[in-house]
């Protein structure tokens, strides 16, 4: 496995800060770049892969706070 695939998976897996760090580590940059380059990264697997980020019924509705 790639170190990008491990990033891919961090990502579907929203371990974000992780992905960051690894970013970082793999690219040798700053965090603002290693953000930069999540978010693109995240942008471009939802759009290749969606159903990685769909989220399990038993999830819903627990980013919500009320």
């Amino acid at each position: 496995m790639d170190a990008w695939q491990s990033v891919d998976d961090l990502i579907v897996q929203r371990r974000n800060i992780m992905a960051i760090k690894s970013i970082r580590e793999i690219e040798s940059c700053s965090l603002q770049r290693a953000i930069d380059l999540f978010t693109e990264r995240a942008e471009f697997l939802r759009q290749t892969r969606p159903s990685d980020f769909a989220v399990p019924p038993d999830e819903h509705g627990n980013d919500v706070s009320t």
